[in-house]
């Protein structure tokens, strides 16, 4: 289980009228990503607004989504702000199966003490108490205000060895991205699939995008021409995909890949996200939907 790599969804997290997660209907968005052109699922991060949610909801979806899937599909979210909260999180997971984690920084305090931050990730990993651990950091300075500098990551590196196993840069800074390959035996994902065919050129794994729960298949296509050539297909490939990519996030992330989803699945559940989120307006849901799938939107 120590290596991953290709394309991984940050998946959406459902939730019924109550605004429970929906485990069942979890399950089955995740079959089908895999199904899709997803190599794996980056479940309970940002996109699936694991801080909006209870550590308790957090714990029942992470062993619900462990038993149903494959543990070795899944990265499981496990940041807090919370020391205690991390290191539960993180048992969680490791009790389901379950051995990769992607966590953030604490995220409230700023700026935050590069040194404070190392031992909260040093006390983590001892928390944790597993050497099959093996832990992604999340770089996503603009919503933590942290951003991992390469010697930090260098330094909790040499410290733990194969337990810290790699990054996922959602910066959008693409030189940050490069940096972190620098660091031997560590897994480099970018955050979006604008800069998949870019990071694996530099020496990358892949990407964990949050668009990836609609753009999967394309992303597949890019990784695959990359590896297996020729190299003017993947870059005609990556054009496509990065189109498709800025035509999402010209509007709010998460309710745009709400809505999108709703649309291909036909299920209305998927649009309504927890606060402080808001569903994308029906007009310009419809708009994007006919954008990027046409006729097949339902």
């Amino acid at each position: 289980m120590d290596t991953i790599s290709g394309v991984w969804a940050a998946t959406l997290t459902p939730f019924d009228r109550n605004g429970q997660p929906d485990a069942d209907l979890a399950v089955a968005q995740g079959r089908w990503l895999l199904e899709n052109g997803c190599d794996g699922l980056g479940v309970l991060g940002t996109t699936g607004e694991a801080n909006s949610i209870s550590l308790a909801d957090r714990q029942h979806l992470i062993g619900n989504l462990a038993k149903a899937l494959s543990p070795e599909s899944l990265l499981v979210g496990t940041g807090a702000c919370a020391l205690d909260d991390a290191i539960l999180l993180t048992r969680t997971a490791l009790d389901a199966g379950v051995d990769r984690v992607l966590v953030l920084p604490p995220f409230f305090y700023r700026p935050a003490d590069p040194e404070g931050v190392l031992d909260f990730f040093d006390r983590l990993i001892e928390g944790a108490g597993s050497a099959s651990l093996r832990l992604y950091l999340y770089n996503f300075p603009q919503l933590t205000g942290f951003a991992f500098p390469v010697d930090w990551v260098r330094r909790l590196k040499d410290r733990h060895g194969d337990i810290v196993a790699g990054l996922k840069d959602s910066s959008g800074d693409f030189e940050s991205m490069r940096g972190f390959t620098t660091v031997p035996d560590f897994a480099v994902f970018a955050g979006t699939e604008a800069y998949l065919l870019d990071i694996l050129k530099e020496g990358g794994v892949g990407c964990i995008s949050a668009t990836a729960n609609i753009t999967a298949a394309g992303c597949q296509a890019v990784y695959q021409a990359w590896r297996n050539g020729p190299a003017d297909r993947a870059a005609e490939l990556q054009d496509a995909l990065t189109q498709q990519r800025m035509a999402i996030q010209a509007h709010p992330l998460i309710p745009a890949i709400r809505a999108l989803t709703a649309a291909r699945t036909g299920d209305e559940r998927w649009r309504t996200p927890l606060p402080p989120h808001r569903a994308l307006p029906m007009a310009a849901a419809t708009d994007l939907a006919d954008s990027l799938f046409g006729s097949k939107a339902a």
